[in-house]
C-alpha cells in the first residue's frame, strides 16, 4: 500500500486515494480467492461486543489468506473479571499475534490498543464511534453495484444517532462528490458533530422525517435497526422502535430509480421486511459476503503481503 498507516482505526485515517487503493485491492482479493499469503500469521479476535457477520469474516478472510485465528472468548472468563485493566489485557494479546482486530462498546477503545499493541490492530466498532472496515466494505458494494463513487445520493434511514456505521460511512462519503440524505426521527437525528464535518468539508446533505419523499432521488438506501442496547433508558427505545419499515409496497409505490438498490448492516430486526429479499432493490446479503475481500485486502495490507 502506498499510504503511511499500520493500523485501521477510523475511516477519517484514510485519503481518498488510500480508500480507492483498499477497494482496488479488494477487487484482486475477490478474483483470487484463496492464498497462501499469510501462511503462520496469527489474527487475533478481541470482541466485547456480539457479533455475527464482523467476526466470521475476519476469521474467513484470514484462514481463506492460509493464517490462523486466536479467539478471545468470554471476557467474563478472563483476567478482565480479576480486576487487569483493558490495556494491559490488550498488550498480552498483541504478544500472541501477528495482528488483532478488536470490538468493544467504548468509543476511543480501538484507538487504545493501537497505542499499547505490538502489532496492528483494526478496529471492529467501538460503541457508536466508528466502524472502518464495515465502511470499506460499504464503498465496495456501491462500486460493484453502481460502477462509481461519485455522483451517488444516498438515504441513510433509522438510527442515525448511534449507529456507527452511518457515522463512518457519512464521513467517507466526503471523499466523493456525492449528496447524503438523513431520515430519522428527531429523537435519532444524525448528531451535531456529523452534520459539522460534513459542513466542514462542504459535502451536501440534507435531513427528513418521512422517507417517501426523498426515495426517487436516490441510488442508496442505507437502512438500520434502532439499537437497543445502545440506549441509555429502555423508555427511550419504546418510543422510537417500528417507526420506519421499508418493503416491498413502499419502494414500489416510491418511484425509485431502476438502479435503486437498498443497503443494510445487519442484522435486521423490524425495520426491514423480508417480503424485500428477492426483489431486484435488495443488497443487503452481497453487501454482508463482500466483507471477505475487504477484509483480506487489509489484513494483507497491515501485516505487508500485498
Amino acid at each position: 500500500m502506498s499510504g503511511e498507516w499500520s493500523d485501521v482505526i477510523s475511516i477519517r485515517d484514510f485519503t481518498r486515494e488510500e480508500v480507492d487503493e483498499v477497494l482496488e485491492h479488494s477487487f484482486r482479493m475477490e478474483d483470487e480467492g484463496s492464498s497462501h499469503r499469510l501462511d503462520g500469521r496469527v489474527l487475533a479476535l478481541v470482541f466485547f461486543e456480539p457479533s455475527t457477520r464482523t467476526r466470521m469474516s475476519f476469521a474467513s478472510a484470514m484462514m481463506k489468506l492460509g493464517g490462523n485465528v486466536l479467539e478471545f472468548g468470554d471476557p467474563d472468563q478472563t483476567s478482565l473479571s480479576k480486576g487487569e485493566t483493558l490495556s494491559d489485557t490488550l498488550r498480552v494479546v498483541s504478544g500472541y499475534c501477528d495482528i488483532m482486530a478488536i470490538r468493544h462498546p467504548w468509543e476511543g477503545a480501538a484507538r487504545l490498543a493501537s497505542e499499547v499493541s505490538d502489532v496492528p490492530v483494526i478496529n471492529a466498532g467501538d460503541g457508536s464511534n466508528q466502524h472502518p472496515t464495515q465502511t470499506f466494505l460499504d464503498l465496495f458494494t456501491m462500486r460493484k453495484l453502481h460502477g462509481r463513487l461519485d455522483g451517488l445520493t444516498v438515504g441513510y434511514l433509522g438510527d442515525l444517532k448511534y449507529s456507527r456505521t452511518v457515522h463512518s460511512l457519512a464521513v467517507a462519503m466526503c471523499n466523493y462528490e456525492c449528496t447524503q440524505h438523513f431520515i430519522a426521527p428527531e429523537s435519532l437525528e444524525a448528531p451535531d458533530h456529523l452534520l459539522g464535518e460534513l459542513d466542514d468539508c462542504g459535502a451536501p446533505y440534507a435531513q427528513h422525517d418521512d422517507p417517501a419523499e426523498v426515495l426517487p432521488e436516490l441510488d442508496i438506501l442505507y437502512c438500520t435497526r434502532i439499537q437497543e442496547e445502545r440506549f441509555p433508558e429502555s423508555m427511550e427505545y419504546e418510543k422510537v422502535k417500528g417507526v420506519y419499515r421499508t418493503d416491498r409496497e413502499l419502494l414500489e409505490n416510491a418511484g425509485v430509480k431502476k438502479s435503486f438498490r437498498v443497503m443494510h448492516p445487519l442484522p435486521r430486526v423490524d425495520e426491514l421486511s423480508t417480503d424485500v429479499d428477492d426483489t431486484r432493490y435488495a443488497a443487503y446479503f452481497e453487501q454482508a459476503e463482500n466483507g471477505l475481500p475487504v477484509r483480506q485486502a487489509l489484513l494483507s495490507a497491515l501485516l505487508g503481503e500485498l
